[in-house]
């Protein structure tokens, strides 16, 4: 039996667990997340019978072993495509049509947290929940070569053969800096971590009890010269919203964000329901009934990894995963991450 301990359940760590559940004979698989929920920045709340993702929006089709994944291979009750298109604006806050309107778009009813929870059903795997990993180390000296994890809480976790590691990059990084295991292996992996860089994101959520009416499901800024990157509309997602309501999604650009990250949430609600409304025309979205919000200090990487120190890892039995990993923060690419990884871990004979 192989025992695995993935750090994370995100979208690459379910899309890994699935794998390994399917290549190993009966792996042990223990995962330990720092925080309720699962799926990572593919995030879903609830609120008043309206679900909405105030992360990642939705899975593009951009990658075919991915689209077999979600349409094929794992249950597709409640799977949903957007079929609203993607409209643009520019600095001036100026709208234009056509950006594509025949490309997939999938998510669930009830949330892309579906992705996670759905690879995981499919897996013997033992997740632990508001765990936080803190300590990783590597017990050499009798030549066992397993690895050990402790939490914030001082609980150890382990022995396991094979340890994956899919929170962002510089938590990767700074679990791996402390980490007791081979020096230069450990430096020159910390060393290229450290070289992939992030885009801060900031999100408003805003709730109307009046149905917006727009021909478009989303608008995105693509100068990047405007204060917001991306504003969405829930209702347009299958069984979201009430009929006669609208819920906007909106994700400010990422420097207004890393500027304003520690403003108090109310006053940056306030300046980013006054954009939207000036963007999308409609003064009444000054007031909405209800909000939400969360930042994502590492919300997209903006470049890749050097991939050879990662592979000089895995023969140690430490894998990396996740969209950084990929170099492309897109859901698509973390689940295609996890898929490969998983892949990777020497079958016993």
């Amino acid at each position: 039996m192989t025992t695995i301990g993935i750090v994370g359940a995100g979208a690459a760590a379910a899309a890994a667990a699935y794998t390994l559940e399917k290549e190993l004979d009966a792996p042990e698989i223990t995962v330990l997340e720092k925080s309720r929920g699962l799926c990572g920045r593919a995030a879903t709340r609830r609120r008043d019978d309206v679900i909405y993702d105030y992360g990642a929006n939705y899975v593009k089709s951009d990658d075919e072993r991915v689209v077999e994944l979600l349409t094929e291979t794992l249950d597709t009750e409640g799977l949903v495509d957007i079929t609203d298109p993607v409209w643009t604006f520019d600095s001036a806050g100026e709208v234009s049509a056509g950006r594509d309107a025949d490309e997939h778009k999938w998510t669930y009813e009830t949330g892309l947290t579906q992705i996670a929870k759905r690879l995981f059903a499919r897996t013997e795997a033992t997740i632990h929940r508001e765990t936080r990993v803190e300590t990783l180390r590597r017990d050499d000296d009798d030549g066992s070569g397993i690895w050990r994890l402790e939490d914030a809480d001082g609980n150890s976790w382990g022995p396991f053969d094979a340890i994956f590691l899919s929170p962002p990059a510089p938590q990767t990084a700074e679990l791996l800096r402390t980490a007791a295991w081979d020096a230069d292996i450990r430096e020159e992996l910390v060393d290229v971590i450290d070289d992939v860089s992030y885009r801060t994101i900031w999100t408003g959520v805003f709730h109307y009890p009046f149905e917006l009416e727009r021909p478009y499901y989303a608008l995105v800024n693509t100068d990047k010269a405007h204060d917001v990157g991306w504003i969405s509309r829930e209702e347009c997602k299958a069984g979201r919203v009430p009929d006669g309501e609208s819920l906007l999604i909106v994700q400010a650009s990422p420097g207004w964000s890393a500027d304003r990250y520690d403003e108090e949430p109310a006053a940056n609600l306030e300046a980013l329901a006054e954009l939207t409304a000036a963007i999308v025309d409609d003064e009444r979205l000054l007031e909405p009934d209800w909000t939400d919000h969360q930042g994502w200090r590492y919300a997209l990487p903006e470049n890749g990894v050097d991939r050879d120190p990662l592979r000089r890892a895995e023969d140690a039995g430490l894998y990396c995963l996740g969209d950084w990993v990929a170099g492309e923060g897109r859901l698509h690419a973390a689940l295609r991450s996890g898929l490969e990884v998983g892949e990777r871990v020497p079958v016993d004979e």
